[in-house]
């Protein structure tokens, strides 16, 4: 009798621990399966410079604003992915932060030229061209004018590896280049005196000049520094994520969204710079 209980005993205790090891599995199955679904709408996360308007920007609210920003929001909406823009700090780090997967492109007037093989790029969507910015009362207005001056230009720029290279001759004849961590200690230093001249891109330039009554005293040379094209740029290889934005963006294009937007940020001569696909 005893030995039946004993048996009976064993026999309901395995039943029991195979029962508890099927419950745990499917628990865990369901705590997975509920974690999908919570990550089943995917984030698209920008990597892209704050202070660069008109086409990355905080507002008067404190919220993250501009062109490129209008433009990925848009994508984000009709691929139903969640938004989120993700400032970059240190304009150095961008490729860190793309490589280690912290952010999904850099969409922040992304400068395609001499970068073509660093990144996986959608096809250029802007014009861009870097150019001086000097005080009205500087007497500065041709690229000769800038011999002997000194002119600061942002850390990590299309523009400093233009200077670097096609333009190593202007370079030369400056007084001093700086180079400098953001655009508003540029032209703090343009206001001030610190510097005679400030190399930006062509938006931005524009933004400075118009938008800000403290810069109405500044002015932009009429001859650019070189012509180049912004991307949006991709890990190098994820050219699924690049051909899915394409394929929005092209749409954008095509029934008129992308004007639209651009028209927001007209007196910066946004529309103008715009290149359209060519299908």
């Amino acid at each position: 009798m005893n030995k039946k209980i004993i048996l009976i005993t064993a026999i309901s205790l395995t039943i029991f621990l195979l029962i508890g090891a099927v419950s745990a599995e499917s628990m865990f199955d369901f705590y997975s399966d509920e974690s999908n679904v919570e990550n089943s709408n995917d984030t698209f996360v920008i990597g892209f410079n704050s202070v660069f308007p008109p086409f990355g920007y905080t507002d008067e609210n404190g919220n993250f604003t501009g062109f490129d920003l209008d433009l990925a929001k848009e994508v984000c909406k009709r691929n139903n992915w969640t938004f989120r823009a993700q400032p970059i700090i240190d304009w150095n780090t961008k490729e860190l932060e793309l490589d280690s997967n912290e952010i999904d492109c850099i969409w922040s007037e992304f400068t395609i030229n001499g970068r073509e093989d660093d990144f996986t790029w959608s096809e250029p969507y802007f014009n861009n061209t870097p150019v001086f910015v000097v005080k009205n009362d500087s007497g500065i207005n041709t690229l000769d004018d800038l011999k002997g001056k000194n002119v600061e230009i942002l850390e990590g720029s299309s523009a400093l590896n233009s200077l670097n290279n096609q333009n190593s001759t202007l370079k030369d004849g400056f007084g001093s280049l700086t180079e400098i961590k953001d655009y508003n200690t540029g032209f703090m230093d343009l206001e001030s005196g610190v510097c005679d001249a400030l190399v930006a891109d062509i938006g931005l330039a524009h933004y400075q000049v118009k938008k800000n009554e403290n810069h109405k005293d500044f002015k932009i040379l009429d001859k650019p520094l070189s012509g180049e094209q912004y991307g949006i740029g991709f890990k190098k290889g994820n050219a699924e994520l690049r051909d899915q934005v394409q394929k929005t963006l092209d749409e954008m294009f095509k029934d008129g969204t992308v004007d639209k937007i651009a028209q927001k940020y007209s007196d910066y001569q946004i529309p103008e710079g715009l290149i359209y696909p060519d299908n």
